[in-house]
C-alpha cells in the first residue's frame, strides 16, 4: 500500500508541545551543560569591553576625554552601556541566566552524588581475566585478609562468597560537585556585593579634605540596599602628594612611585593618624577600601575683575592631555567678575621649554619649570546661571561660546606665565595671576561585602577542579577459588588507564604479601 493510500487515522500527526511542554524544553535547554558553557563564554566575552573601554566608576576622567575628542563614539558607547559594563542590564542578564543554569545543574547532580555515595561497590565479575588489568597471585589468600589490606589502601570494600569488591576515587565526583557549588558561590558573592555594596569616585586637591558622605562624591554608585547611613563615617585630609619619576635613560619620565600622605580620622572623635596611600595599597576602614587611581596638576590662579576686586582665587584641576609629559588643559570660569563675567582656556606645562617655532611644550612630567599658557581669554555671559548643568572642564556651550568676546586668542596670546607672574586683560577688564602649583588625586572608595566570600569561593573552585582532574575512579576485584587468587582492576575515568597500571601493580604486590603471610 502506498503512502497516499494511508487512512487519515494512520497518517503521522504533529505533536504540539503546548505551554507546559515549551517550559520544560526551555528549562532543560537552560540547565544543560552546553548552555552553561555558552553562558560562561558570554560572561568572559562581555568582560572584554570592561577592560578596553574606560569605566565611569574607575576612570571618569578618561570617559570625559572620550566625550570631548569623539562625542559620536562616546554616545554609542553610552547607548550600549560600555562605560558601565559590569552594572549594565545585558551583563546582568548573562550572569542571572548562568545563575539559573547552575542551580538547575546542581539539584539533579547533588541527588545523583548522594545516591552514588550510598551505593555499594558491585559484586566481583566471575572472569576477572577479561578486565583491562588482571593478575594471578601465588599462594592462597583469604577473603578477610584481602578485604583488610584493601581497606588499608582506603578502598570501600564489599565481600561475598569467595570474592572481594573494592572501589576508590569518590573525591572526583566531590570535586566536580564542589566546583559547580563554588561557581554558584561566586555569583552569589557578586550579587550580594552589588546589592549591599557601593562605589564612589572623588577628586581631592592637596590641602583639601574628604568626608565619606554621599554629597562629597563626584560620582556615587550605591547598591540597591545602600542608604546614606550605610557609609562608614571616616574622613581624611590630603596633606601632600609626591610622584617619583625616572630621570635618566630610555625610560626617562616614567613614573616609579606615587605617595599620597593623608591625615585620617577613622570615626568622629577618633584620634588623627598618618597614612601613606599608594597604588595597590588602599586605605581600609571597617571593610571600606579607598584606592588611589589617578593624579594630575591643579595650578592656583587669582583673578581680579575690572573693578579691582578678587573674583576668583584657588586651585583648578586640569585634565591630562599628554600622559608622557603631563601637559594638561584647564578651564577657569569667573561668573562673579564685574562688570562682566570672565573665562579662560589654559594649558599647564610642568616642565616648560620653548620650541623652535616659538611655541612652548612640556619636556618632563615633573614640575621642574611649571608654566601656564593662556590659550584664550573671554568675557561675556558664560551661561552658568542658565539652570543647565555644565562641566567644569568646558568653558561654555557652543551657542554661548560664540557670543563671548575674545580677549586673547591665537597669535595675540601672551607668553606662558611662571609662578608669581600675571597678565592684564585688555580694556581694563581685570587680571589673571598664576600663584602656585598643587596636585590632585582621584580616589575610588568601595565597600564590597561579597569580596571575601568571592575569594573563598574562587579558592574552593580551584581546589575542587584540581580534585576533579587529578583523582580517578577505580575498582579492584579479588576472586578466591580452590586455592587460586585472581585480582582484576579497571578505571572508570577515561584517559587514565596508563596511570592506573602502576597503581594496580602496587596493589597486587600488597595482596601478594598477604597471600605469603597466609601461606
Amino acid at each position: 500500500m502506498s503512502v497516499t493510500e494511508l487512512s487519515q487515522d494512520q497518517a503521522p500527526k504533529h505533536v504540539r508541545l503546548g505551554p507546559i511542554g515549551w517550559l520544560r524544553w526551555a528549562w532543560r535547554t537552560l540547565t544543560s551543560m552546553k548552555t552553561a558553557l555558552i553562558l560562561l563564554f558570554l560572561l568572559a566575552l562581555g568582560s572584554v569591553p570592561g577592560s578596553l573601554v574606560p569605566q565611569r566608576g574607575v576612570d571618569p576622567d578618561k570617559v570625559a576625554r572620550i566625550y570631548e575628542q569623539n562625542p559620536v563614539l562616546a554616545e554609542w558607547y553610552d547607548r550600549f552601556q560600555l562605560f558601565e559594563v559590569f552594572t549594565s542590564s545585558w551583563f546582568a542578564a548573562v550572569y542571572l541566566l548562568l545563575f539559573a543554569s547552575l542551580i538547575g545543574c546542581l539539584i539533579p547532580r547533588t541527588a545523583t552524588y548522594v545516591r552514588e555515595l550510598r551505593r555499594k561497590p558491585p559484586a566481583a565479575p566471575k572472569n576477572l581475566s577479561r578486565l583491562p588489568h588482571s593478575a594471578t597471585l601465588e599462594g592462597g589468600l583469604s577473603v578477610d585478609e584481602a578485604a583488610r589490606r584493601l581497606r588499608k589502601l582506603r578502598f570501600r570494600v564489599v565481600t561475598g562468597d569467595g570474592w572481594v569488591s573494592a572501589e576508590k576515587g569518590y573525591l572526583r565526583e566531590t570535586g566536580n560537585l564542589f566546583f559547580h557549588i563554588a561557581l554558584l558561590g561566586i555569583l552569589l558573592a557578586i550579587g550580594g556585593g552589588s546589592l549591599f555594596g557601593y562605589r564612589g569616585n572623588v577628586l581631592v586637591v592637596e590641602g583639601d579634605g574628604f568626608a565619606n558622605t554621599v554629597a562629597a562624591y563626584d560620582r556615587f554608585i550605591p547598591g540597591g540596599q545602600v542608604s546614606a547611613e550605610s557609609l562608614e563615617p571616616f574622613s581624611f585630609q590630603l596633606d601632600d602628594f609626591k610622584v617619583a619619576y625616572q630621570v635618566t635613560g630610555d625610560k626617562k619620565g616614567q613614573a616609579l612611585d606615587y605617595t599620597a600622605r593623608l591625615k585620617v580620622t577613622d570615626s568622629p572623635g577618633a584620634p588623627v593618624r598618618d597614612y601613606d596611600l599608594k597604588v595597590n595599597e588602599p586605605l581600609e576602614i571597617d571593610g571600606t577600601q579607598t584606592y588611589l587611581i589617578g593624579n594630575g596638576y591643579a595650578p592656583v590662579f587669582k583673578v581680579t575683575d575690572g573693578k579691582g576686586q578678587v573674583a576668583f582665587e584657588g586651585p583648578v584641576p586640569c585634565l591630562i592631555e599628554q600622559k608622557a609629559t603631563m601637559t594638561s588643559g584647564c578651564v577657569v570660569k569667573v561668573p562673579d567678575a564685574q562688570p562682566v563675567q570672565l573665562g579662560f582656556l589654559l594649558q599647564f606645562l610642568p616642565t616648560s621649554v620653548p620650541l623652535t617655532d616659538g611655541s612652548y611644550a612640556s619636556a618632563f612630567p615633573g614640575e621642574l619649570n611649571p608654566e601656564v599658557q593662556i590659550l584664550g581669554a573671554f568675557s561675556g555671559d558664560l551661561g552658568v546661571r542658565s539652570g543647565k548643568p555644565q562641566s567644569v572642564y568646558v568653558l561654555a556651550e557652543d551657542e554661548a561660546l560664540k557670543k563671548l568676546d575674545r580677549l586673547f586668542m591665537g597669535s595675540n596670546t601672551p607668553k606662558p606665565l611662571a609662578v608669581g607672574q600675571s597678565v592684564d586683560l585688555p580694556d581694563g577688564k581685570g587680571k589673571i595671576e598664576f600663584t602656585a602649583v598643587k596636585q590632585w588625586i582621584t580616589l575610588q572608595t568601595a565597600y564590597d561585602p561579597g569580596r571575601m566570600p568571592a575569594l573563598v569561593a574562587g579558592a574552593t573552585a580551584v581546589v575542587a577542579i584540581a580534585l576533579s582532574l587529578m583523582i580517578r575512579r577505580r575498582r579492584i576485584f579479588v576472586r578466591i577459588k580452590e586455592g587460586e587468587t585472581v585480582v582484576g582492576g579497571l578505571t572508570r575515568t577515561e584517559g587514565s588507564a596508563a596511570g592506573f597500571t602502576e597503581e594496580f601493580a602496587d596493589i597486587v604486590k600488597v595482596l601478594s604479601a598477604g597471600a605469603k603471610d597466609v601461606r
